[in-house]
């Protein structure tokens, strides 16, 4: 006996309608472990990425940090020399020295004394700044920013209470993405510069996986994985900038204290003779003893030329700051030659 034909009909229907629905969940399932595969790789790159910006960005602020620091302590340490040198009579006025290709500043007993004051004030503000504000003075040069510090009102009484955070957010800029703020990380570029396309990590694992579902949650992974590009982008071109500045610092460093440590050897040769073995009538002195002023007198005017090269110059707009490459190499080629000079 033939079946019925409307039976059979709405029996295929069914079968066909269950195997549809079957493979529509399977077919739903698979995107959303595809979409949940591609939000948590997002997030596992994201995190590598990040970790490797703050590893340079650590050790770059480092670097930095100890320049800024011993520019001010050299800086600081001046007032020590005026206070020796100031006791010899009969003492050449020392203008701007010349000898050989090299010219240093000559000898200013104010300039000296107000630069090793601010230098003082902003070493005394450092215990409680944020990291990377030692950096900021290397940045925008120690000796104009000790300069700053100090400042002085219409009757010449000297603002003392300028800490090291404040002198940094008002007198230098970030080295990327605008003004750096008091104790706002320094020499730190990521959230500025990475904004919006820094990802939340909650975005990308977690109950969202459980919230949302088939195209809206694809639609989610996507959005992820285009942020997470997004923000590569930015540390891949942070990351060799401040390598760069991160190996300039340290070599300028190298070279400052060379010149610092020459400088400690003959004012210690300076101070023992006036202080020591009472020296003090320039007209009296030996050639060897004159030597021993006038070096001291160039590497003060050396080291103090040197604090003041900024290490960054402010750049237009969103572009990172620039290493002033023309006036570090040129700094350290001039102490270069005088060490030779001197040593």
């Amino acid at each position: 006996m033939p079946l019925p034909l409307i039976p059979l009909i709405i029996g295929g229907a069914a079968a066909l309608a269950g195997a549809g629905g079957v493979g529509a969940g399977i077919h739903g399932a698979v995107k959303m472990k595809d979409a949940k595969d591609t939000m948590e790789s997002a997030d596992r790159r994201h995190r590598r990425n990040i970790a490797r910006f703050e590893e340079k960005n650590t050790l770059t602020t480092t670097t930095m940090d100890n320049l800024g620091k011993l520019e001010l302590e050299i800086l600081s340490g001046f007032e020590k020399f005026v206070d020796v040198f100031e006791q010899i009579a009969n003492k050449p006025e020392f203008k701007t020295i010349i000898k050989g290709n090299v010219s240093l500043p000559k000898y200013n007993k104010e300039e000296l004394q107000n630069v090793s004051v601010g230098a003082g004030v902003l070493l005394g503000g450092l215990g409680g700044a944020a990291m990377g504000t030692a950096g900021g003075f290397a940045a925008a040069g120690a000796t104009t920013s000790a300069v700053m510090a100090l400042g002085t009102a219409s009757t010449g009484t000297a603002i003392a209470s300028l800490s090291g955070a404040a002198a940094t957010n008002a007198t230098l800029a970030a080295l990327g993405g605008g003004a750096l703020a008091a104790g706002g990380g320094g020499m730190a570029l990521g959230s500025a510069i990475l904004g919006g396309a820094t990802l939340g990590v909650g975005l990308l694992v977690g109950g969202i996986i459980f919230n949302v579902t088939g195209k809206k949650l694809s639609e989610k992974a996507d959005e992820a994985w285009a942020q997470m590009k997004k923000a590569e982008a930015e540390i891949d071109r942070i990351c060799p900038y401040l390598e760069e500045l991160e190996t300039t610092a340290n070599k300028y460093y190298a070279t400052l204290n060379s010149v610092n440590v020459l400088y400690k050897k003959n004012f210690e040769l300076l101070d023992s003779m006036v202080n020591v073995l009472d020296r003090r009538d320039y007209n009296t002195f030996s050639e060897k003893e004159k030597l021993v002023v006038e070096n001291t007198v160039r590497l003060v005017g050396l080291l103090y030329e040197m604090c003041k090269v900024q290490l960054v110059l402010k750049s237009e707009g969103e572009q990172l700051n620039r290493i002033n490459y023309d006036d570090i190499i040129a700094s350290t080629e001039n102490a270069g030659r005088v060490i030779e000079q001197v040593a």
